[in-house]
């Protein structure tokens, strides 16, 4: 949660900050995607930069790297890790 006691997105982390996936929001096709490309609930998550313009955002899981448009990120809720 952010300091206003709301969940945190995906999209709202900064370069550098690490995260365990709470849920990814919907049960649409895009839901679906980023489920099969391995963002479960558990799952930890890392920020490794975005691009100069802001969008896409890299992220590290599994041992592997993605990278998701803040339209996607934002479907992805998660708790900070320490």
């Amino acid at each position: 949660m952010n300091s206003r006691g709301n969940p945190l997105t995906l999209s709202e982390l900064s370069p550098g900050q690490s995260a365990i996936v709470d849920e990814v929001v919907g049960d649409d096709s895009l839901a679906s995607r980023l489920m099969e490309m391995g963002i479960l609930d558990g799952e930890p998550i890392e920020v490794i930069g975005r691009a100069p313009m802001g969008d896409p955002t890299e992220y590290a899981l599994r041992g592997y790297r993605i990278s998701l448009r803040r339209n996607e990120s934002d479907r992805v809720l998660v708790s900070l890790l320490p």
